[in-house]
């Protein structure tokens, strides 16, 4: 009996998600189309502020029920629209604007009729220009795939276009909460992810290419609440008793395996500090601890440590293990030299204990984009 009840709480559960997942889909094609036509107006010199403060107002009064549409929201909508209007990656790869329907909108259609109907005297809307407007389908561009609260925090806090696309594709793949998408802002995933793809040995990215959106450098870890004077054993067991919050920074492909994870070669034991499986990957991922900064030697035993896990743990339909080495610190030219004619499949990555400054990664990007050039 308990297994039929649970079989209809998960019915209701998945219902209820697929509910707001519909509702917030509306919400998000309504709020661009509302931004479409107010946009229209203005770049037709028929509206300015003071129009939409009376729009605005007109809603608040006479549909107090309609909420999100005073004079910020409405800005908002119009912010929306103007940022994202003239961008193709909005739309999946295997959907065209060519082929999206416009013809079976429903929800902006009659707010559109609505306004050619009243009479506006004061707001001046001109009725051949509101009938011009078509409204647009966007349910299947990426921007639907995520709700308004995560887009207004993406247009508040992130200034160039590509950093707002990684947070949106980001929010998407990983489903991540308001809250949790505020704290990857704070901790600079973009900036980290754009830096850490310059420092890869060649055979990693040669057997593991997507390595380069999966693995981040630095990884933030500062809600281990970690002391300044700590040791491996600290940060392996506030890793452990943050699983939760370590897989929101690791990425929510890991799969957590173990700790101290036991490897038998020959007549001895050996013990892989944190061990995990990467889904997207498909290989297995062996972390190393290390409370101080990188040196060349610890590529060694991380060698010898992924040809055991490759020779005894992994499956045939796995790829090659991965190792990461989590240092305190590390030299940056001194993990090139040591990467360049390695065959290891492994990734030198630092680790923080407190988030780190934006305006210093950005300023760390911003020169590697001038050393590109």
């Amino acid at each position: 009996m308990n297994t039929a009840f649970t079989a209809i709480t998960e019915l209701i559960k998945h219902a209820r998600a697929e509910a707001l997942r519909f509702v917030n889909t509306e919400l998000v094609n309504l709020y661009w189309n509302v931004g479409a036509y107010i946009s229209l107006q203005i770049a037709n010199a028929q509206w300015g502020d003071k129009t939409v403060r009376e729009l605005a107002h007109y809603i608040q009064q006479y549909h107090p029920d309609l909420k999100g549409f005073n004079r910020s929201g409405l800005y908002r909508m119009i912010q929306f629209y103007n940022t994202y209007q003239p961008c193709d990656w909005i739309y999946p790869e295997t959907i065209s604007k060519k082929s999206m329907s416009y013809e079976n909108f429903v929800i902006v259609a009659p707010l559109a009729r609505q306004l050619q109907t009243i009479d506006f005297h004061s707001i001046k809307i001109v009725a051949p220009v509101a009938r011009q407007f078509e409204p647009m389908n966007i349910k299947a561009s990426l921007l639907a795939k995520i709700s308004w609260s995560h887009h207004q925090i993406i247009l508040a806090r992130c200034k160039e276009m590509a950093e707002k696309e990684f947070y949106i594709r980001l929010s998407i793949k990983e489903q991540y909460s308001k809250r949790d998408l505020d704290r990857q802002i704070d901790s600079g995933v973009f900036e980290r992810a754009m830096l850490g793809k310059q420092q890869l040995s060649p055979s990693l990215k040669t057997l593991h290419p997507d390595i380069l959106n999966s693995v981040r450098d630095p990884f933030i870890l500062e809600f281990l609440n970690l002391p300044e004077e700590h040791n491996e054993n600290d940060l392996q067991q506030g890793m452990i008793r943050q699983m939760k919050k370590l897989i929101l920074e690791l990425g929510k492909d890991f799969l957590f395996i173990g700790q101290e994870y036991r490897i038998q070669v020959g007549n001895r034991d050996f013990k892989i500090d944190l061990l995990f499986f990467h889904r997207g990957l498909q290989c297995l991922e062996a972390f190393e601890l290390k409370k101080e900064k990188f040196e060349p030697e610890h590529l060694g035993k991380m060698n010898f440590y992924l040809e055991a896990l490759d020779r005894t743990v992994k499956k045939e339909n796995e790829k090659p293990s991965i190792g990461i080495l989590l240092c305190k610190d590390k030299d940056y030219e001194v993990v090139e030299f040591a990467l360049n004619r390695t065959l290891s499949p492994t990734m030198v990555a630092e680790y923080k204990t407190h988030l780190p400054d934006k305006k210093i990664l950005q300023q760390k990007l911003h020169e590697l984009f001038e050393r590109i050039r």
